[in-house]
Parts: C-alpha cells; sequence; structure tokens
C-alpha cells in the first residue's frame, strides 16, 4: 500500500491525520493497531512530505473557492525543504501540480513576472 493509500485508508476508518512539524498528529491514536503504529513509523518521512503535499493542494484550491473570477491560484511555499521553494499551482477545473524551484535560484518577483506574461497560456 502506497503512502496516499496509507492515508485514506486511515481517514475511512475513523483516523484524523495531519502534518504537525516533523510530526504525525493521528487521533484518536490510542486505538491504533500495532501493525498500522509499524507501517506509520517506517513510513513517516514519505507520509509527512505528502501531507504537506495536500495542504499546499489545499490552499490553492481553497483560493480558487474564495476567488470565483480567478483561474488560477498560486502557493510558495518556502519552509518544507530546505534546498527548494515549492511553487503550488491550482487551474480551476483542469488541474493542481507543484514544481520545485532551486532555492538558491528562486526569485520571486521574476516569477511573479513569468506568470503575468504567461498565466494566460494551458497547455
Amino acid at each position: 500500500m502506497g503512502v496516499p493509500e496509507l492515508i485514506l485508508d486511515l481517514r475511512r476508518k475513523g483516523y484524523s491525520i495531519m502534518a504537525d512539524g516533523g510530526y504525525l498528529d493521528i487521533s484518536p491514536a490510542d486505538n491504533l493497531p500495532h501493525e498500522l503504529v509499524q507501517q506509520l513509523r517506517q513510513g513517516k518521512a514519505e507520509i509527512l512530505v505528502e501531507l504537506q503535499r495536500e495542504t499546499r493542494r489545499q490552499k490553492v484550491i481553497a483560493l480558487l473557492e474564495e476567488n470565483p473570477a480567478i483561474q488560477r491560484a498560486y502557493y510558495t511555499d518556502t519552509e518544507s525543504d530546505p534546498d527548494h521553494v515549492i511553487l503550488a499551482i491550482a487551474i480551476r477545473h483542469v488541474a493542481t501540480c507543484e514544481m520545485l524551484i532551486d532555492r538558491a535560484k528562486h526569485d520571486p518577483f521574476k516569477l511573479m513576472q513569468l506568470i503575468g506574461q504567461h498565466g494566460q497560456v494551458t497547455h
């Protein structure tokens, strides 16, 4: 079972799972089966990455929902990866995606300029 399926399975079973910094916040935690605890421990790093990705996706989708007139929403995550800036993008009724930008090459003003120049082009 992959990480997204594991997270979905936990939620289907009535558990809440969220990333809290470098920790997994699972509730109720007192009745987790031993084998599930082992899976969570072994996959903790991957689970945290997936939960952070999920959070970024929810943020850009929320931006679209809050602003019905816009077609695209962007969120820049500068905290999750020490080497990269993560740009989450949502295009209304089309898709969401993420882009890793080398932190040393990240220029937020250049990024805004590129979005302004090419923001109407959808591939």
